[in-house]
């Protein structure tokens, strides 16, 4: 095991109610040393400013890492990034093999497990997430504050966005990693074990359960999929750290 003496100091900068909490899980399934420092958000839901002082952006998660030379410290943000660059150096079992035995570097020949690792490390941000931030965005213009003779107009605006983009998308999306669960040979998304990718994942899966307007019965895969990745002692173990320093843990719904 990896110890304080032997990697330079990790610290995750940890934001309530964000996708920072897959880097805090990650950490404890890698099982290396780190350090945590947490953020709350304001009244208006807004990130705290001080992430301003770590990344220009001020979002979460960002990691730093403490170079040995005393240069300034390594700072990465991105969930994939982060969790791509841990994997590298710590977590490589976390990282289906590329190729099958006698197939290194040719085209075509990758596992099957890896181009469902590479395809999910891009597809949670890139394509399923949007949908879940669309969803908010819709919900929020509908507790808005507006007159109330334009309330009308502003409901039907955004429940149109609903049926018409949201809920058809969201079921398409659902019914094609349902279907990835099915065919993956294992309990996890690239087969029997568990992948970053099923990190990376989490989020905008736990997110779209309450979102999507799908149920268990429509998608149980993703039911029993996203709760049996919360049973694994290092998720168990990041919500404890959570508790240990705030008093509780918000959901990230």
């Amino acid at each position: 095991m990896a110890t304080e003496d032997t990697i330079p100091k990790i610290t995750l900068h940890w934001l309530e109610v964000s996708r920072a909490h897959r880097i805090l899980w990650l950490l404890e399934e890698l099982e290396i040393p780190y350090s945590l420092e947490t953020y709350k958000r304001g009244s208006d839901k807004r990130a705290d400013p001080r992430l301003k002082t770590i990344h220009p952006l001020g979002k979460s998660p960002v990691v730093t890492i403490d170079r040995k030379d005393g240069r300034d410290p390594l700072v990465l943000i991105e969930s994939a990034t982060i969790i791509e660059y841990l994997c590298d150096h710590y977590g490589k079992w976390l990282v289906p093999a590329r190729y099958p035995e006698g197939k290194d570097g040719e085209v075509a020949e990758e596992t099957d497990a890896w181009i469902r690792y590479r395809t999910f490390m891009h597809y949670a941000e890139g394509s399923l997430m949007p949908l879940n931030l669309i969803t908010l965005l819709m919900q929020g213009i509908k507790q808005s504050s507006v007159p109330f003779f334009i309330r009308p107009i502003v409901n039907g605006v955004a429940d149109k966005v609903t049926s018409i983009f949201l809920k058809p998308n969201f079921e398409t999306h659902f019914k094609w990693i349902e279907s990835q669960l099915a065919t993956s040979g294992g309990e996890y998304l690239c087969g029997k074990d568990l992948s970053a990718a099923d990190i990376l994942m989490s989020f905008p899966l736990e997110a779209g359960k309450g979102r999507s307007g799908l149920t268990k019965e429509d998608c149980p895969r993703i039911w029993d999929y996203v709760s049996n990745l919360y049973k694994r002692e290092a998720y168990k173990r990041s919500i404890a750290k959570i508790e240990a320093v705030e008093g509780s843990f918000k959901s990230n719904l």
